[in-house]
């Protein structure tokens, strides 16, 4: 299994080809639907000798060709192996280091997203069609919280995009659509249309975790699930362990609304720093009690201050340079990067390595089951 999901095989050429919903040690007959001089992409269209990880997917949209969940062909288990395998192969590639990845805890495999993202035609909440912007009418949704499932049955939507987002433990909800026109929700359901937050309209949601109370902005990033979120702030907090005394200086890289730095590591003196402006605004009511300097900047162009630990949860492109060359100037001992590709992971842990950092510890944190999603939380520490 490569990033990406698919199974990797080669042809009688030795070519790489990338083979979408097959696993290892099956034989399969595929559909070749891209070609190019150094590999190829297909597609599974009948599985001749199956893997033992091999289930029925459990929804069954599935056969309809929906896009939201691209691994439910893989039983549970095997799913966290196969992610951790993936990590530990990126790391070896392109960073030159051998480690074992822990596989963390197993969290709900259904009923647990608090976002989704779709689109609706003729009233009715879709997914996109594997590999083409196509529809697929899904009720109800296998992987989404009943809060959110109940939109998606009982919601009826203008057509375009819709976002919907709920407070697993308060229960507040928020719709994000096209216009108001033909929209029917619940009693309670916040609304908001697109032109209106292109407008300046503002509009959030809380979520509880943590032990602490989150606002949450319709623009701003937050993990899809609260027991996941938990899972990650524990990741990083475990990541952390040992580096922050009581009046240390933490900075927190592409720090959201401030969940990490709020919940992980909640000691001393936070620097945050973020490019969005409602999750500035967010981060500021959600650390308002913290000795917390919130930052509205890209952290290519942040003037570094010397930390004793960084967190960095970067977006899915990585750290790159720039995000190296800012952690690296803060001369902290410790750092915890959250990454939600391998590919990416493996790129930054090459550059942070010659930088002088000596990778430590790498643990999956799987909130996306039933997808090829990764999310892993590395420690590196200053060699």
């Amino acid at each position: 299994m490569v990033a990406g999901g698919d199974g990797m095989a080669r042809d009688d050429a030795g070519r790489v080809v990338f083979v979408t919903g097959a696993l290892p040690s099956e034989q399969v007959r595929a559909e070749v639907q891209e070609q190019k001089r150094d590999f190829a992409k297909a597609t599974t269209i009948e599985v001749l000798r199956s893997s033992r990880e091999r289930v029925a997917p459990p929804c069954s949209f599935v056969a309809e060709g929906c896009g939201g969940c691209d691994w439910q062909h893989i039983g549970a288990p095997a799913q966290r192996r196969f992610k951790a395998d993936i990590v530990q192969d990126a790391l070896r590639r392109q960073a030159r280091i051998e480690l074992e990845v822990s596989v963390g805890a197993e969290l709900p495999a259904v009923g647990h997203r608090t976002t989704v993202r779709g689109a609706a035609e003729g009233g009715r909440f879709g997914f996109r069609h594997r590999r083409s912007h196509d529809l697929v009418p899904v009720s109800p949704c296998l992987v989404a919280h009943p809060l959110i499932d109940e939109l998606i049955v009982d919601g009826r939507f203008p057509d375009g995009e819709v976002i919907l987002r709920a407070g697993a433990r308060t229960g507040e909800r928020l719709a994000i659509v096209a216009s108001h026109d033909g929209l029917s929700l619940p009693e309670g359901v916040r609304v908001v249309t697109a032109p209106e937050l292109r407008a300046g309209t503002r509009a959030w949601y809380h979520e509880e975790l943590a032990g602490r109370r989150w606002r949450i902005s319709a623009r701003s990033f937050f993990q899809a699930r609260p027991d996941g979120a938990e899972a990650l702030v524990a990741a990083v907090a475990a990541a952390l362990e040992g580096a922050l005394r009581p009046d240390a200086h933490l900075v927190d890289l592409y720090g959201g609304v401030g969940l990490l730095a709020g919940a992980a590591a909640p000691v001393g003196h936070v620097t945050l720093v973020e490019s969005g402006a409602s999750s500035i605004a967010d981060a500021r009511v959600n650390l308002a009690d913290l000795d917390a300097r919130i930052l509205k900047s890209d952290v290519a162009r942040w003037r570094p201050a010397r930390a004793d630990a960084v967190i960095a949860d970067p977006p899915r492109v990585g750290l790159g340079a720039a995000g190296v060359a800012a952690v690296v100037a803060t001369h902290a001992p410790r750092v915890a990067l959250v990454s939600c590709d391998p590919a990416s992971l493996g790129r930054d842990a090459k550059v942070l390595t010659a930088a002088g950092y000596e990778l430590q510890t790498a643990t999956l944190v799987d909130l996306f089951p039933h997808t090829s999603h990764v999310e892993v939380v590395t420690r590196f520490d200053r060699a």
